[in-house]
């Protein structure tokens, strides 16, 4: 299985901006007074993730567009694989 450059470095900064978020996120609640607990963990994960989306979609507009797929190729040397008709 090979990885391309583009997908790879989007999850790569996509992760590391999920756990810098939820960081800032969490110090900004405990400066609130607001309680640990689950809703403040659900909520800290929700607005992370979302952070981290925004950064990954920032990754893939700075990298242009990428070539088309070519799944369907793909999906006929995979069926011709495995005995099955092509559609």
């Amino acid at each position: 299985m090979t990885f391309k450059l583009p997908g790879m470095l989007n999850l790569i900064i996509s992760t590391i901006v999920f756990f810098i978020a939820a960081w800032y996120i969490s110090r900004y609640l405990d400066e609130q007074g607001i309680g640990k607990g689950m809703t403040r963990g659900v909520l800290v994960f929700a607005l992370a993730s979302l952070v981290s989306w925004g950064a990954g979609e920032m990754v893939d507009l700075a990298q242009g567009p990428q070539p088309a797929s070519q799944t369907s190729r793909d999906l006929s040397k995979l069926l011709k694989a495995v005995g099955q008709p092509q559609p």
